[in-house]
């Protein structure tokens, strides 16, 4: 079976997602105004795709080093509600699925996202 980083369409196909991940982001009222700030701030922008990207990429088995910060770092004073975290990991879900990706594809995913949140939300 291929690596779930394959099975996203490696880093081509992990880009593409996050790009419109973020579009959905800031399309989704719950969370949109976390996000429509980087609009005004393309370096900024850049920079949370780069990092989300290479997160992405190297926790799905791929050859990318995540340059980032950890999630309780990244997320610090942010103050994450449960609702803003469903919302994202709902975005996410739902450009998955547009994408064409498979349930077993959606659920690692959904697995992982999951498995972060402690990290994210409250902190």
């Amino acid at each position: 079976m291929d690596t779930l980083y394959e099975r996203l369409g490696g880093a081509n196909g992990i880009s593409r997602l996050v790009d419109d991940v973020v579009e959905a982001h800031m399309n989704n009222p719950a969370v949109s105004a976390r996000f429509l700030p980087y609009r005004e701030r393309p370096e900024v922008m850049a920079q949370v795709k780069r990092h989300t990207c290479e997160f992405f990429g190297a926790g799905s088995g791929g050859p990318e080093q995540y340059t980032g910060r950890d999630m309780p770092a990244a997320h610090q004073g942010m103050n994450i509600s449960e609702g803003e975290y469903l919302a994202v990991v709902d975005d996410i879900m739902g450009v998955l699925e547009r994408h064409d990706h498979d349930q077993q594809t959606r659920a690692e995913v959904l697995f992982v996202l999951y498995s972060l949140k402690g990290g994210i939300v409250h902190v």
